[in-house]
């Protein structure tokens, strides 16, 4: 089930890669206070993912200083290191390689393409506000679009 607009986030401890390829361990319960942002997207260095990511990064200053912003596939460490420094990227990556965080906020989802199913990631971005809960939910947004949505949100 995903959680809604106004429901509390689900906790989560995770492995995060940081923008200088440093790895460390990220727990939502110790970003209480501040506004964060979890953008979830299937994987690294994909043709969709690259072009959110670097959007991102390329309007980075409208974003930097609105939220604590974390980027969430279940890639492991290193191929977050390697999609991190390829692309520059100005931002923390969480490695969810057990599929517990894309579960517990309910965009671990069966996908189709060119006629199979399989399970995967739905792009979809929490912004979630100082006490813990959702502000804002951007589902399926599409990779050239996401700055200026996201953007948007966070302005306010």
């Amino acid at each position: 089930m995903r959680p809604q607009v106004g429901d509390p986030a689900p906790e989560f401890e995770a492995s995060v890669v940081s923008a200088d390829g440093g790895t460390g361990t990220v727990r939502l319960a110790d970003l209480r206070g501040k506004r964060v942002v979890l953008v979830f997207y299937p994987k690294d260095a994909t043709p969709g993912c690259t072009t959110q990511a670097c959007g991102m990064r390329d309007g980075w200053q409208t974003l930097e200083d609105k939220a604590e912003i974390f980027g969430v596939s279940v890639d492991d460490e290193n191929s977050h290191r390697k999609f991190i420094e390829k692309q520059l990227l100005p931002y923390p990556l969480i490695a969810d390689t057990d599929h517990a965080i894309v579960e517990a906020y309910g965009v671990w989802v069966e996908k189709s393409m060119y006629g199979r199913t399989f399970m995967g990631t739905e792009r979809t971005t929490f912004v979630i506000g100082a006490d813990g809960r959702i502000e804002a939910v951007l589902a399926k947004v599409k990779p050239k679009e996401h700055l200026a949505k996201l953007a948007e949100i966070l302005a306010d």
